[in-house]
């Protein structure tokens, strides 16, 4: 089978700052400042052309930084990232620009990727067909509502005809009409055997859409593999986490954190 992406040992880390005084002073002094924060810690894992892998984990786990990684948004600090073909990602209001109007987003947009003002002319009307919004497109994206931006970012996207397509937490906002007319265009894009990375708070989104489950716990792989072997494992965590007092979720967490240093440690 044809790779379509390859993440290898990939660790993304952040700066926290206490205060501006602590971050100017790590600029502009030797000494360091501010604490780090690792999102992700040694992530790894393969996608194989037309598979379709749903990311799950708790709030935190490094989803959205690992999605905005492979989709090209953000850098990794370490590790490599090949994607093989055009990707694009689907998050609420990814990569638009609030004070333009609808329709100067999607010709932005397009333009940035290299579609010449024909190819623009010829999209455009399906993209504002498919977003379902009507004379909004042409009022500013800064007063559209988070579902009404979703349907912009999805309906371009989806239109540009990627070859790998990240969708992240889109279909949570908005009606769930729209979401399942989203869910069939999705199908049709997996019968082309496209590549698709999915992530949701939906198991059942999940259950129906998704062929791999990639579990993130605290920025470090906890489990990868088919849908029946790893969302049954995830969906029992899911419950007896719910069941943990405040205490022994923060216990659970810092023991998570101890292992993600043991990991670190161990790539030095």
């Amino acid at each position: 089978m044809e790779k379509a992406i390859i993440v290898k040992n990939v660790v993304k880390k952040y700066k926290l700052y206490s205060d501006n005084k602590e971050r100017i002073l790590d600029l502009l002094m030797p000494k360091s400042y501010g604490e780090d924060f690792y999102a992700l810690a040694g992530v790894s894992f393969e996608a194989e052309k037309g598979d379709v892998i749903g990311f799950v984990g708790t709030n935190g786990s490094g989803k959205s930084t690992l999605s905005n990684i492979v989709a090209g948004i953000v850098p990794e600090t370490s590790g490599s990232v090949e994607v093989n073909g055009q990707v694009a990602l689907i998050a609420v209001s990814a990569g638009l620009k609030a004070d333009l109007t609808g329709r100067d987003n999607i010709e932005l947009k397009l333009l940035m990727l290299g579609f010449s003002k024909q190819q623009i002319k010829e999209l455009e009307p399906q993209i504002i067909e498919f977003s379902e919004l009507g004379k909004f497109i042409d009022q500013p994206v800064k007063s559209y509502s988070s579902g009404m931006k979703s349907r912009l970012g999805f309906a371009i996207s989806v239109n540009m005809d990627p070859d790998v397509l990240i969708i992240d937490e889109a279909l949570s906002v908005g009606d769930k009409a729209f979401a399942e007319k989203s869910l069939e265009k999705m199908k049709e894009f997996k019968a082309q055997g496209k590549t698709m990375i999915f992530v949701s708070h939906s198991l059942g989104q999940m259950k129906r859409f998704c062929d791999k489950i990639l579990w993130l716990e605290y920025g470090m792989v906890k489990d990868f593999g088919s849908v029946k072997e790893v969302l049954p494992k995830y969906e029992q965590f899911v419950n007896e986490f719910k069941k943990m007092s405040k205490e022994e979720k923060e216990k659970y967490k810092e023991e998570a954190m101890e292992r993600q240093g043991e990991a670190l440690l161990a790539r030095v």
